[in-house]
């Protein structure tokens, strides 16, 4: 295995005396370095936009999305993927984070679990994995054996399949439908892809998800109004949103909520259109959940 022309594994020449640098010094030159990211994340956005598109039609066929890694990368995926219920009220089934040697590896390194081939595949077979599901392989290296079976088992089975990974000509781009190449250069501390790398994989998950979770009508304006109102903080905020998105006063968006039976979407349905619940639900079901829709049908 010759990783010496990985970027990511190269040494940062303007950091080879991390080790004497003041904390000024270091800070200054580690936020320099992170400054140079979006820059490359920016280069790769003609492959992520195929990538939320193809995410899109996924959801609108009913099918899920899988994201698959190990080590740092299987964290982030795990992580965008939980963030998607409260954000967006998904079930848990639609996205999911799948990390070589299971959730253990969360917290703690599962030596080997990244080498195997045959673990990406079959952590897929155990969720069913279908023809209308999409898998994001998610690799800083590219490389990734895990992430290459998981990729290679979805393409055999007809599911969609992207890549994401930190460096260019990168193996797993091979065995994705579309590749997402964001090629951030050597880290500041030599190998460290949880770093730039991880910043880099973080920014293009916020965009896969958050991009197709506005395709699929989950976002009115620029408001998320499926929000699981599931503690204090997210009741106030889901009130607010009512308010924002209708213009009306706080005691008529608690009002609207209340008869809404919670569900922000609905409420401002029923604000907007003036109809009851049972109405505006049709209406925004006929409008696939769009809300923008279901008022523009109310104006016509």
């Amino acid at each position: 295995m010759d990783l010496s022309k990985l970027t990511t594994e190269t040494r940062n020449q303007k950091t080879m005396h991390l080790d004497t640098m003041s904390v000024h010094e270091f800070a200054a030159a580690m936020n320099a370095e992170d400054q140079t990211v979006p820059v490359s994340v920016s280069r790769a956005l003609p492959a992520i936009e195929q990538a939320i598109t193809a995410i899109i039609q996924t959801f609108n066929h009913h099918g899920r999305l899988f994201y698959i890694g190990a080590g740092t990368s299987g964290r982030l995926g795990v992580l965008d993927a939980a963030e998607c219920v409260p954000t967006f009220g998904t079930d848990p089934e639609m996205v999911q984070g799948l990390i070589a040697g299971g959730m253990q590896a969360m917290t703690v390194a599962v030596e080997g679990a990244e080498d195997s081939v045959s673990l990406g595949r079959q952590d897929l077979i155990d969720h069913k994995l279908a023809a209308v599901d999409t898998v994001v392989g998610i690799s800083a290296s590219g490389r990734t054996p895990y992430v290459v079976g998981g990729l290679d088992y979805a393409d055999a089975i007809g599911a969609t399949t992207i890549s994401i990974a930190c460096n260019d000509n990168a193996v797993i781009s091979q065995h994705a439908q579309i590749a997402i190449e964001c090629p951030v250069g050597p880290e500041i501390l030599t190998g460290s892809t949880r770093l730039k790398s991880g910043t880099a994989q973080k920014l293009i998950l916020n965009m896969l998800s958050t991009g197709a979770m506005v395709g699929i009508g989950k976002v009115y304006g620029n408001l998320m109004v499926d929000v699981r109102p599931t503690n204090e903080k997210l009741v106030e905020r889901s009130k607010r949103i009512i308010q924002q998105a209708t213009g009306t006063d706080a005691d008529a968006a608690a009002e609207a909520f209340a008869a809404a039976g919670e569900n922000v979407k609905l409420a401002i349905v029923m604000v907007l259109t003036q109809l009851p619940k049972a109405a505006a639900a049709e209406r925004l079901q006929r409008a696939h959940g769009f809300i923008a829709q279901a008022v523009k049908n109310e104006e016509e």
